[in-house]
């Protein structure tokens, strides 16, 4: 009687087994995360070492030198006006990308051959590298050659030097900026105008609501979270921007446009301090995360009021 019940438990317990697969499904689903998790902890950990040091491509050694980098690069006024004209371009190109994005959407959010063609024309600019956009806009805004600088000349506006002079470089590449992002915007919101309920809108129809009173009270507050995302992944890039103002100014005229990422790469590869260079990147990383983080906060807090939580 023993051993039968001895073998029906048995038989159980090796009925319930939990198959290897199973059992491996986590890691084998986490596993791919975590690996790239280390991927992006290494590099992040060894730019900070080294910016404690003063490592330099010119010499072969290096020894620890603690915070001086630092305490140098907060007493420098290079780095000041760096996070100023980073700041000032990080919030201007989002601005305008996110007006124009929502104005072109609104636009565009209609059921017709013109508005059809539109949304297949806009995406073209996004297909372009920035740095080709660029040249193709250096070349359009040649004093000589470029046909905005002929537009301008029939309309009596001479000698405007688009991004050789330091009071319209900024204007330059926020132009350039616009016209290769702003559609990444359009389509967002577009997405967004598209996925509401029509029953809203057509009770503010019956009831006389204005266009403008519709959209502030009813469009406006239902694409916010969309919006916000929008707005989350242009200011982290606009606050990253590098190619765009390197292969049009590199950073100038003089120092008019040397974002912290352009000073990052100066001090790099142009006077070989990679020690003095890190810094400047560790401190923009610490401007994303804290932009980003209270962004989507305020993403989670217009999603609730949007679903009516």
């Amino acid at each position: 009687m023993a051993t039968e019940v001895y073998e029906k438990l048995e038989e159980e317990q090796l009925t319930n087994k939990v198959p290897l697969k199973i059992k491996m499904r986590p890691f084998i689903i986490l596993g791919p995360a975590f690996l790239l998790t280390i991927g992006i902890l290494i590099p992040f950990g060894m730019a900070i070492y080294f910016s404690l040091t003063n490592y330099s491509f010119k010499y072969a050694d290096y020894v620890f030198v603690g915070l001086e980098n630092w305490l140098s690069m907060f007493t420098s006024a290079n780095f000041w006006h760096s996070v100023g004209v980073t700041l000032t371009y990080a919030g201007l190109a989002t601005l305008i990308e996110t007006l124009l994005g929502i104005g072109i959407a609104l636009l565009l959010n209609r059921e017709n051959f013109i508005s059809r063609s539109l949304r297949i024309v806009l995406i073209f600019p996004l297909v372009i590298a920035p740095v080709i956009a660029t040249i193709i806009w250096q070349l359009m805004t040649n004093n000589s050659v470029g046909i905005y600088s002929d537009w301008l000349r029939q309309l009596g506006i001479s000698n405007f030097n688009w991004g050789a002079d330091p009071s319209t470089a900024l204007f330059t590449v926020l132009l350039i900026d616009a016209w290769v992002f702003t559609p990444f915007v359009t389509i967002l919101v577009l997405a967004g105008l598209r996925s509401l309920p029509k029953a809203p809108f057509e009770s503010a129809m019956i009831d006389g609501g204005s266009a403008w009173f519709t959209f502030k009270n009813l469009t406006l507050p239902m694409i916010m979270p969309m919006l916000i995302i929008a707005v989350l992944f242009r200011l982290m890039l606009s606050l990253q921007m590098f190619d765009i103002i390197f292969a049009l100014t590199r950073g100038g005229p003089g120092d008019t446009l040397m974002t912290l990422p352009l000073t990052a790469y100066t001090e790099a590869f142009t006077y070989k301090e990679l020690g003095v260079s890190l810094p400047f990147m560790l401190i923009l990383w610490v401007f994303v995360y804290f932009l980003s983080h209270y962004i989507v906060k305020y993403w989670t807090y217009t999603q609730n009021k949007a679903s009516g939580k």
